[in-house]
């Protein structure tokens, strides 16, 4: 299959990343104290035990599907695909408290061992499958990496938040975790009306940071990892409210307060509804909690 994606911007490599992360992972896991794997976390009704619990299905169902090609769970009729998720995150969460957390832990690294090696060996220019918070249309496998990637690292520093630890927050880990959710960009603004060529760019300052152009083009936005020398609407973050506000631990309403903006304040303000994960709104409230990351 060939799809032209240079829409997303250049290709990031997150491979390397992969067993780095493996391994403070399972040392972050194996220095909890008990009462440690109960605290709650960011995710609702989630503690610890249950976030990681969830990495390790995570895990389970990316061998299964993707290095197996072994698909038997779909949502049912009507279903939508966010609910699908939430349905089957919560009947594995609740299935694996049987687990002792050193159970736990021994499955994650074995398991995690066998995701690391997975990614090494992903032509990471092959067009496979879909990463829908960057649209419908199939992309490569290096932004299915990058976000198998994110995933993982933001409930490494869930639990880490949870557990009054640091995580991993120096720029090898920041830089390649911004780029990522920065590239659900043209998805989120392709209901924004504007001419040919107008442009967003998006700054973010600190640990990772990095400057993003967004620009209007005949059939949609496009992502350039680069400044605009006159952009029309401008768009400044810091790291933290940028990850944050990709993975809804705050909403746009939360994240407006915190940001610079000029220009064109209807484009940047709609770049703030950025998600860079599959989440549900709750009906009743469009800023209101989402389920899981």
């Amino acid at each position: 299959m060939v799809t032209d994606s240079s829409w997303l911007g250049p290709p990031i490599n997150v491979q390397p990343l992969f067993p780095k992360q493996q391994t403070a992972f399972i040392e972050l896991l194996g220095s909890l104290e008990p009462d440690e794997w109960i605290r709650p976390t960011a995710c609702p009704g989630w503690n610890v035990k249950d976030v990681a619990a969830h990495v390790l299905g995570d895990h389970i169902g990316r061998l299964s599907m993707h290095r197996d090609r072994f698909h038997v769970l779909r949502p049912s009729d009507g279903e939508a695909f966010p609910a699908f998720l939430d349905r089957i995150n919560d009947d594995w969460v609740t299935a694996a408290s049987r687990l002792s957390p050193a159970v736990l832990t021994d499955l994650l690294s074995f398991i995690g061992d066998q995701v690391v090696l997975f990614w090494q060996n992903v032509d990471m220019d092959a067009i496979d499958g879909s990463v829908s918070w960057a649209g419908p249309e199939p992309h490569p496998a290096w932004l299915d990496a990058s976000r198998d990637f994110t995933e993982y690292w933001t409930h490494h520093q869930q639990i880490c938040e949870a557990t009054d630890r640091t995580g991993l927050t120096d720029p090898e880990y920041f830089g390649p975790v911004i780029d990522t959710f920065m590239r659900a960009l043209p998805h989120t603004l392709r209901e924004v009306q504007a001419p040919e060529r107008t442009t967003l760019q998006v700054s973010v300052t600190g640990p990772g940071e990095g400057t993003w152009a967004c620009i209007r083009g005949p059939k949609r936005w496009v992502l350039q990892r680069d400044s605009s020398p006159r952009p029309d609407a401008y768009l400044e973050l810091e790291t933290d409210t940028a990850w944050r506000l990709c993975t809804r631990g705050i909403h746009p309403h939360q994240a407006a307060e915190r940001v610079r903006i000029d220009g064109d304040h209807r484009l940047a303000t709609a770049a703030l509804n950025i998600v860079s994960i599959i989440w549900t709104p709750p009906d009743s409230d469009p800023f209101g909690e989402s389920r899981r990351p």
